[in-house]
């Protein structure tokens, strides 16, 4: 069953640039003649499936088709916090107006809002399947472990695959280019999601710091990737990404310092990010994998 309806979104936003944003396992790009983005995803609730198709109205809102067992309100909930279309964007655009050099990148790249995982369950799942990998390898193996152990949608004349449930996941015994122990791993994630560990609202409302310990104790998910999960699939606004390889060295160019900053110096400029710290550091490492600046090494840093 397909429901369309029509999502309202708040402020400047850009469907094509989300489509075209990088992120987790897909890339999301459309094909050169379409303006769609299509979703397959395991729903909030982790028994049942979603998928969407959407396209970008004149008025800058979404026409969206969902399809999937999923309950359609939580299905459309959990899409607008996939596309960060879940808030009042003012504090976005005041904290541009607050900091010249936030607000050039958000003038360079227009309308663009972080593209989240599906869910914490998905994103530490990708954090398992993607370490000491290639991406474009590890998109492959996921995306064959979708076909045969998630489900399939037919989304604007193209099949996509659904992410396995957990319980789904717990039955795979075995599967080609997931090794014993890293399959082990993601069985440890699956069980940690029907736990009640990853859901996103939980994780969501924990301190930071309290959030990503719980999210260490998965075994696998070390601090950068426990940060990804707790960062790009929760939908938190204002957590700063200290931590995270590229950024320091990316605001060290943008912001003309003289050695890169430390974790107290980029906690100091993320003040003027505030209520959106989380997006901030979103876009100034998009903007920096986009330009191609080079970036400093983790020994390198000091702090």
């Amino acid at each position: 069953m397909t429901a369309r309806v029509t999502m309202k979104v708040d402020g400047p936003f850009s469907l094509a640039a989300a489509a075209s944003f990088g992120f987790g396992p897909n890339t999301g790009r459309p094909l050169p003649d379409e303006h769609v983005l299509r979703l397959a995803f395991v729903a909030d609730d982790l028994r049942h499936h979603g998928a969407a198709v959407l396209c970008q109205t004149s008025d800058g809102n979404l026409a969206v088709e969902v399809s999937g067992d999923a309950d359609p309100a939580a299905a459309r909930a959990q899409i607008r916090r996939i596309l960060s279309v879940d808030a009042d964007p003012a504090g976005w655009l005041a904290a541009g107006r607050a900091d010249p050099v936030l607000g050039a990148i958000q003038a360079a790249l227009p309308g663009l809002r972080p593209v989240l995982f599906h869910s914490p369950y998905e994103a530490a799942a990708w954090a398992i399947i993607a370490q000491r990998r290639h991406r474009s390898q590890a998109t492959a193996i996921r995306r064959r472990l979708s076909f045969a152990a998630g489900q399939a949608f037919e989304l604007a004349g193209r099949d996509e695959p659904a992410f396995p449930l957990p319980e789904r996941l717990l039955e795979v015994s075995s599967f080609p280019g997931i090794e014993e122990t890293r399959l082990s791993r993601l069985h440890g994630v699956a069980q940690a999601a029907l736990d009640g560990r990853l859901e996103a609202a939980r994780l969501a409302a924990m301190p930071p710091e309290e959030a990503m310990a719980d999210l260490r104790r998965i075994k696998g998910l070390g601090p950068v990737y426990a940060m990804l999960v707790y960062l790009r699939s929760t939908g938190v606004k204002d957590a700063a990404a200290v931590g995270e390889p590229r950024l320091a060295g990316y605001l060290r160019r943008y912001y003309g310092l003289a050695a890169t900053p430390d974790t107290d110096e980029i906690r100091r400029l993320a003040e003027a990010w505030r209520p959106f710290r989380t997006w901030a550091s979103v876009l100034f490492r998009v903007a920096g994998d986009r330009d191609g600046l080079p970036f400093d090494e983790p020994s390198a840093r000091r702090g």
